[in-house]
């Protein structure tokens, strides 16, 4: 169980009412959770009913009588703190370090020896945002525990990421933080996982991918995140979610993969990317349609009963270029090569081509003859430095190697 005093911070999102589920959790669970409210806050949920829920007068006011010294007490009182909802403003406001009301004061002097989490809820713009992308970047890099949001339905209509992680997810969330302190057996990593096939249009209906369904990458999501790791999956759009509250970040096309790592990666200080993504060779460059060139996507779905040809254009190597994108320059890289009926000496000199162009410090080679889901099958060699280290022959088995040499080996500088 988590620590037992709970400095709990609401900001103005409708999505207030679900944090008082939360604080009623643990308030039920004999947790001492003291609230700090803004005045946007408030305008969703009073102040009568956080006081009832944690039977203790709710903090709102920088300049309330009594208490100036508030933003230097609470802190000072709290095992940890937890921004639930942290809206777009907000999160603005602490990454630049703004202490005009009370949650910015008890930011500015947030003790980093203490957990301090943020649970974001915003409309999927906001959360897209240049502004908001860099403001989390920011306040990760100071040690701030940025939670995933959600998807689904948000409360302007709109569809998609931005939705405040579940309460008890959240709760999940915190308290498996505290629980891999007890007794870690080796350092949390910041790890970048991609999954999922990229898929190329060509008109409104119709594209160009691949078979991968991104379950072997979330696996590796949900591995790591119980671990205690702090993960980011970048996973295709069709691509299976994980199990587990990690932070999930969509792609589509090739460019889009390839844009989303550079803003990704260009933000925030990972240990390692894991590049599982099955990335297209080509995009769609042009449409011929009885000899008229068209744009991929131009018109919504082409007409059956013409000559149609598609001219593609070839793609670079993400791979080469992952260290390259990073503000990490030792950051670790692992990535995969997949071949069909190889032998194991074409596996091998596959693997050593990948490592020849790539900045890989890992690659793992399987081959499709030797993967079959359906039996739990997943034969895999792991390279490091163009050396075999170790063959295995299940899933599992291999999230568990590519860890160990995570964890054990020096990356490349």
């Amino acid at each position: 169980m988590s620590p037992t005093k709970v400095l709990f911070k609401l900001s103005g999102s409708i999505a207030c009412y679900k944090a008082c589920h939360l604080i009623s959790r643990w308030a039920q669970e004999g947790k001492e959770v003291q609230t700090v409210a803004s005045a946007a806050a408030l305008k969703f949920v009073g102040a009568s009913t956080l006081e009832g829920l944690t039977g203790k007068p709710v903090y709102s006011d920088l300049f309330e009588s009594g208490r100036q010294m508030a933003h230097i007490d609470l802190v000072k009182w709290a095992d940890f703190s937890l921004l639930c909802p942290a809206t777009a403003n907000t999160l603005n406001k602490l990454a630049n370090g703004l202490g005009d009301d009370l949650l910015g004061s008890l930011f500015l002097a947030h003790d980093f020896a203490k957990p301090y989490f943020a649970a974001p809820a915003m409309n999927t713009a906001m959360y897209r945002h240049p502004a908001t992308r860099e403001s989390l970047g920011k306040l990760k890099s100071w040690g701030v525990h940025i939670l995933p949001t959600g998807r689904g339905r948000l409360a302007c209509g709109d569809t998609g990421q931005g939705k405040l992680l579940e309460p008890d997810l959240v709760w999940e969330s915190v308290e498996h933080y505290f629980a891999n302190l007890k007794g870690p057996d080796r350092k949390p990593l910041r790890l970048l996982i991609t999954s999922g096939g990229t898929e190329e249009a060509i008109d409104g209906v119709r594209s160009i991918t691949n078979s991968s369904s991104g379950q072997t990458g979330a696996r590796f999501a949900d591995y790591f995140f119980k671990r205690g790791d702090d993960v980011t999956l970048l996973k295709a759009e069709r691509a299976i979610p994980p199990e587990q509250p990690v932070e999930v970040v969509d792609f589509a096309t090739f460019h889009d993969l390839d844009n989303q790592l550079k803003g990704i990666l260009g933000r925030t200080h990972f240990d390692a990317v894991i590049h599982l993504a099955a990335v297209s060779d080509y995009s769609v460059d042009h449409i011929l349609i009885d000899g008229r060139k068209v744009a991929p996507n131009a018109v919504g779905k082409l007409s059956s009963g013409h000559e149609i040809s598609l001219q593609l254009a070839p793609n670079h190597k993400i791979v080469d270029r992952l260290r390259h994108y990073s503000l990490n320059r030792s950051m670790q890289v692992v990535a995969f090569k997949l071949t069909q009926n190889a032998s194991e000496k074409e596996g091998e000199r596959a693997v050593l081509d990948l490592l020849r162009h790539s900045s890989a410090d890992i690659v793992v080679h399987n081959d499709l003859s030797e993967v079959d889901p359906e039996n739990g099958k997943h034969v895999a060699a792991l390279y490091r430095g163009g050396v075999l280290t170790e063959r295995v022959t299940t899933k599992d088995a291999l999230i568990r190697s590519v860890e160990s040499l995570l964890v054990n080996s020096p990356a490349k500088s």
